[in-house]
């Protein structure tokens, strides 16, 4: 059977399996190299009374949250993009 990419869309290499994460929107159990992670940055504290305080002097803390979707949870939010028709691999065996 023909493989569409050559990754296989995995970024693994040559390691075997890989653990097993869910997703942190829909809950899909999803090997580890195939989910798409975002790192963002949280702040607890509300935007604009974060900019009253910063503009006072303090110091708002920012904690990394990383989250990990997968891939139909990531096209739904935008992280990753559905590829035009155009630039997509042809299809030579049409049934």
């Amino acid at each position: 059977m023909p493989k569409k990419r050559e990754s296989r869309g995995r970024r693994k290499g040559d390691k075997g399996k890989s653990k097993l994460i869910q997703c942190d929107n829909c809950g899909r159990l999803v090997p580890e190299d195939k989910a798409i992670c975002v790192t963002r940055d949280y702040t607890p504290v509300d935007p604009q009374l974060a900019e009253e305080l910063t503009k006072k002097g303090a110091i708002i803390p920012r904690y990394p949250v990383t989250k990990c979707y997968c891939i139909s949870c990531a096209i739904h939010f935008g992280l990753v993009k559905i590829r035009a028709e155009d630039s997509r691999k042809p299809r030579t065996n049409l049934f």
